[in-house]
């Protein structure tokens, strides 16, 4: 019997060129590279010159019709996960759109940090079903470097910039990609790390908040609710999916910080040979990373149709999402 269900078709990314190593944030604040190598596993991270949001997440775009047999007039749905757009309107999803010359395409933005890809899977693949659409474009796509105090190493040293994303198909299938889901949000625990502060200079408020666009986090705070969430979440999905960890090929996590990674594959009691990690070449890439790091798998072959892998996101909200799927 067929039924209606989602597939990824393609997978693409895009960085900036300028490469950031941990040696020249040397020469800016007080950091080293073992400092920061031990801390994180980061080793150096691209940084936008003249990049934007917008031009990476165009990028992408361009490269995933390129792989497909569709023009851009038969995209249906364009989404991008972003905490870092060019503007607050137009949409980033919406000037992709227009870049592209997808005419057909209505397009949105979701906001939920680095959980925002996975959390975009879910949003597409409902939309897709309920509304009889074929073809979706979703993207996650980050410049944090312009949110960032150049000067506080315990922020800058962290984030790069960078977009990848999907291209996604409605279509009868025997048997679905869609395997399992866990969403959940911790906004009580949100103040742990926030970014871009808008601030009230209304003439008419009484309490004058300032703008404040700087990252600002409790990097413990944030590490005890990773490790802590992040495996709750990932094993609520395997429960439903009526799967182990055993059975999952590869974990595709976001890439926050090498140490988190391993300790989720320690608590899942996994070999972190299933758990690729690219953190020491692009930083944390908030809702770009989880997509970057699968058009690499999926580019070197780690990845193969019919394998189970696991996505995981977890930051800024504070939040978490997982999927489980068959590629």
């Amino acid at each position: 019997m067929k039924f209606e269900d989602f597939k990824i078709m393609a997978t693409a990314s895009s960085a900036p060129d300028h490469v950031v190593t941990n040696d020249e944030l040397a020469t800016m604040m007080d950091t080293s590279d073992e400092w920061i190598t031990q801390r994180t596993g980061i080793k150096r991270r691209r940084i936008a010159t003249e990049e934007t949001t917008s031009s990476m997440c165009t990028d992408v775009a361009t490269q995933l019709i390129a792989q497909s047999d569709l023009t851009a007039k038969d995209i249906d749905l364009i989404a991008v996960a972003t905490m870092s757009p060019d503007y607050l309107t137009p949409s980033v999803s919406a000037m992709v759109q227009g870049n592209i010359g997808a005419d057909h395409a209505i397009a949105f933005d979701i906001d939920a940090a680095c959980s925002g890809f996975v959390y975009g899977l879910h949003l597409v693949k409902q939309m897709l079903i309920a509304n009889q659409q074929k073809n979706a474009i979703l993207i996650g796509g980050e410049t944090l470097s312009k949110l960032l105090d150049w000067s506080d190493r315990s922020t800058a040293v962290l984030f790069g910039d960078g977009a990848g994303g999907v291209l996604i198909r409605n279509t009868a299938v025997d048997k679905g990609s869609f395997i399992s889901e866990d969403l959940r949000t911790l906004g009580n625990l949100g103040q742990y790390l926030t970014a871009g502060q808008t601030g009230n200079p209304s003439p008419f408020a009484t309490d004058q908040q300032p703008f404040s666009p700087f990252f600002k986090m409790n990097g413990r705070r944030v590490y005890s609710f990773a490790v802590k969430n992040v495996p709750e979440s990932i094993n609520d999905a395997l429960k439903q999916a009526n799967l182990t960890a055993d059975e999952v090929d590869c974990f595709v996590l976001h890439q926050a910080n090498q140490r988190i990674v391993e300790r989720i594959a320690d608590e899942l009691a996994v070999s972190m040979a299933k758990f690729p990690i690219n953190i020491d070449e692009y930083g944390n890439t908030a809702a770009a990373s989880e997509p970057i790091l699968l058009d690499q798998l999926v580019k070197q072959k780690i990845i193969k149709r019919g394998d189970v892998i696991a996505l995981s996101g977890f930051g800024g909200g504070l939040t978490v999402g997982t999927m489980i799927m068959k590629y």
